[in-house]
């Protein structure tokens, strides 16, 4: 069993990432996710790897696209206005079917917002995030170990797929410390990397690396073949875990992250009230585990209610899924401000009261 160690958040995902063989790293800090970069600052060059500090998340994003064209397990990380910026260079990686590993260490907005945990960035990371007909896989991590976890999971499916996938967590995650281990993941068999522009393996015929469709036909298919290989990351990819959902329920709590520990301690507080609360915590935001609400519809008498630190981005797939068949709530608090476990159950009482 691999020892333990004392963490924080952001520097645990460069060890991570270290660990899962990403061979470069380009970034720009920004608060609460500055210390990925720092730690990769420190750690990459010493094991002769790439760390670089770009002029700006535009052009960070633009040298993942040119790294991750030679087929090198390459990173960026960012906090949400970064995210933004980065948005055109993440489209022209998924069109080009380029595979990378982007974190984003979500502070809250809009605008330059402040620099405490939000969960605002939902809308953007799961509904494409940027131009184009496209989606990628989304992991939120609710502790330090499965951030850990994660970004190696995260490095597997972006080159398993040929496409980007993000880690998403929340600015408290990135900045508090708990004890990780780093395990030892049996080797994937990925697919080879014969697409890619390195002049390896004695091609006869060049490699090209582009997004630009000039024919709409031919931009059509190659929407259509995006959309096939979409289709089989929500058939294999989906992660979630359920929580207290067995037998009859009076409400089920679905959340993410940070807020989903907080809703552990609500569920522990509502028993002590008698009320039996179960949780349905998304692990991949996108593909979105609709069969979760399959698995659960028939054991809440009061429906679902969403718990975010947004204004409610989640409701909105949290409603697709259950499809009108019970009612779905929702609480939040935005802006930085962390909900505490006495006031979402004081708003859980009044649903159930009714």
């Amino acid at each position: 069993m691999a020892e333990k160690v004392l963490m924080k958040g952001n520097e645990a995902i460069g060890e991570a990432a270290i660990r899962s063989g990403c061979q470069c790293f380009f970034g720009y800090p920004i608060t609460p996710q500055t210390e990925v970069a720092a730690y990769m600052s420190r750690k990459m060059p010493k094991i002769g790897r790439v760390f670089l500090q770009a002029e700006s998340e535009v052009a960070a994003i633009n040298m993942v696209y040119g790294a991750a064209g030679t087929g090198t397990r390459c990173m960026t990380s960012s906090s949400s206005p970064g995210i933004s910026l980065k948005a055109e260079g993440i489209s022209y990686i998924a069109g080009a079917e380029l595979p990378c590993v982007i974190i984003n260490i979500v502070r809250g907005g809009p605008g330059l917002g402040g620099i405490q945990p939000a969960q605002s960035d939902y809308f953007q990371a799961t509904k494409g995030g940027a131009h184009g007909d496209f989606n990628m896989p989304v992991y939120a991590p609710a502790s330090i170990q499965e951030m850990v976890d994660l970004v190696q999971e995260a490095f597997d499916v972006a080159d398993l797929y040929r496409t980007p996938c993000m880690v998403m967590g929340d600015g408290m995650l990135g900045q508090m410390m708990e004890p990780v281990e780093f395990k030892e993941r049996p080797a994937k068999e990925l697919p080879v990397k014969d697409w890619a522009a390195n002049g390896l393996n004695g091609r006869e015929k060049h490699n090209v690396i582009n997004s630009l469709y000039l024919k709409p036909e031919d931009l059509e298919n190659h929407n259509l073949k995006l959309q096939a290989k979409y289709n089989v990351i929500k058939e294999k990819e989906v992660k979630y875990e359920l929580h207290n959902c067995d037998g009859e329920c009076d409400l089920i709590i679905v959340a993410y992250g940070t807020t989903s520990r907080i809703c552990k301690n609500v569920i522990k507080m509502a028993e002590k009230k008698g009320v039996k609360l179960g949780l349905i915590r998304p692990i991949t935001l996108w593909p979105f585990p609709v069969k979760a609400f399959e698995e659960t519809i028939n054991n809440t008498k009061l429906g679902y209610i969403s718990v975010e630190m947004s204004c409610g981005q989640m409701v909105e797939d949290v409603r697709l899924s259950v499809n009108g068949r019970k009612p779905v709530h929702f609480y939040g608090r935005v802006g930085g401000m962390v909900p505490t476990p006495e006031e979402i159950l004081e708003n859980i009482m009044k649903i159930v009261k009714k």
